[in-house]
């Protein structure tokens, strides 16, 4: 499975109009009609390579009225830069939870000041890091290798927070969780954002 989310992130990235759509986008948000011009495209080519873009969570889209933006989804494109290295790799350094001292209190700070003492999650950080560390430790109560349908996601989490929509998301979105007609499955712990990379 691990090798299956790599080679469909070089996929998405292995077409020259999706590299030049990202170099495009490296110099700020675009619409489709513009990238289609600058590409001399149709804009269905446009949409048709954004949704893969988009799959590999390697651009972020915004719609303003019957207009969609893109634009580049810098963290996950590194990221998943990394996890690639990582999984051929498998070095200590990228790939082992090894924290030092100091990410070991800023981790137990963080699931203190977010977690109640029976384990109910308060709120879902907006800080980035501070939320990669929540969402970890919740990940960390689902069994590896096990298939999980949206009901049994849905009510794990409500177990710890009201809005499973929004965790749910967030799990797939940093790439702890994947989904496939309606099965859920945790990725390796390569795959996962890393807090302690920000």
């Amino acid at each position: 499975m691990q090798l299956d989310k790599v080679v469909n992130y070089h996929k998405a990235l292995a077409d020259p109009t999706r590299i030049k759509i990202l170099i495009l986008l490296a110099d700020g948000e675009l619409n489709g009609q513009v990238l289609a011009e600058k590409l001399s495209l149709t804009p269905a080519t446009i949409t048709h390579h954004a949704a893969k873009l988009r799959e590999a969570s390697l651009i972020n889209e915004r719609r303003e009225k019957n207009t969609i933006y893109f634009s580049l989804n810098d963290y996950f494109i590194k990221n998943n830069a990394t996890a690639a290295v990582n999984l051929i790799y498998r070095t200590t350094e990228g790939g082992a939870i090894d924290l030092d001292e100091n990410r070991t209190r800023m981790k137990e700070s963080v699931i203190r000041n977010f977690f109640t003492v029976d384990g109910k999650l308060k709120s879902v950080p907006a800080q980035l890091k501070k939320k990669l560390i929540v969402l970890e430790h919740l990940i960390g109560k689902l069994e590896m290798g096990r298939k999980y349908s949206e009901q049994e996601v849905n009510a794990f989490i409500k177990h710890v927070h009201a809005d499973f929509a929004t965790i749910r998301r967030e799990f797939i979105m940093h790439q702890f969780m994947f989904r496939e007609n309606e099965v859920y499955e945790l990725n390796p712990p390569e795959m996962w954002a890393k807090w302690e990379t920000l």
